[in-house]
């Protein structure tokens, strides 16, 4: 795919963090047997990706907005576009020493995202797509699976931890689309369950309470891989409201449904 010059920013900043990453990810195996734990050293691994990008992507566009995880939200000089980042989608699993984790860069042009990137260093696949120009891994284009029964299909969503309130709900989801289906997954990165789904490994994801960052790369990917997105109250709004529902199109409906009860 030749991307345009924004999207070669975004590449270029999420290749340089995930070499930061992967390095300190090396060093987590070790900081599991230590007293204190390997969360203090995440948690300056994930600021230090951060800002890596921020140098990159501020640094080639220093009059976009910047929205972030760690840094949270900054007005640029042009109103219309912001950039939309996680450092580290899938910190739990970094911690854990899982090689499951994602850097997830977007941006947003007049309310829509126009590009995204996510980025799975420990297998180095880089998931891209551009408004218009499909949606790309590595270099192989990616199209949504053409399932078209739900007992044939796998999907993808977050269990809430902690506590936390959209617990029943969730459950109330599993009890409605786990006898149709073949089958759940629950693997710790919302950005990463968004860019399968794009390249056709999972059938579709739903997930609530997600927050900007982990669902605006992976929103365009499945779109401009031929799949479906809606939020899950279909008054509402992806982005704003973090709750989504991404499939394939033979999918959808049946999905859909079975997750609005």
């Amino acid at each position: 795919m030749v991307g345009s010059a924004n999207l070669n920013v975004m590449i270029k900043a999420a290749r340089r963090a995930g070499r930061s990453l992967v390095k300190d990810f090396r060093e987590v195996e070790n900081l599991q047997v230590s007293m204190k734990g390997a969360g203090d050293f995440v948690s300056k691994a994930d600021i230090a990706a951060e800002a890596i990008l921020k140098e990159e992507l501020v640094g080639a566009r220093p009059n976009y907005g910047w929205l972030a995880e760690e840094g949270g939200e900054i007005a640029g000089t042009d109103p219309t576009r912001r950039w939309i980042v996680d450092p580290l989608d899938g910190t739990t699993n970094f911690l854990h020493g899982l090689p499951h984790w994602a850097i997830s860069i977007a941006l947003e042009y007049k309310g829509q995202i126009v590009a995204g990137v996510i980025y799975d260093p420990t297998k180095d696949e880089m998931f891209l797509a551009e408004k218009g120009q499909g949606a790309w891994m590595n270099e192989t284009r990616l199209r949504v699976s053409g399932r078209s029964r739900m007992i044939e299909s796998i999907f993808a969503t977050g269990l809430p931890y902690g506590g936390r309130s959209d617990l029943p709900a969730t459950l109330q989801d599993l009890a409605r689309l786990l006898p149709a289906c073949a089958g759940v997954r629950r693997w710790g990165s919302a950005a990463l369950d968004l860019a399968y789904v794009a390249a056709g490994r999972y059938d579709g994801f739903w997930e609530r309470r997600l927050n900007a960052w982990d669902l605006a790369a992976g929103d365009i990917l499945v779109r401009e891989a031929g799949g479906f997105v809606q939020p899950i109250d279909p008054k509402g709004n992806v982005i704003e409201d973090g709750e989504i529902i991404a499939a394939n199109p033979s999918i959808f409906d049946p999905f859909a449904k079975a997750i609005r009860g």
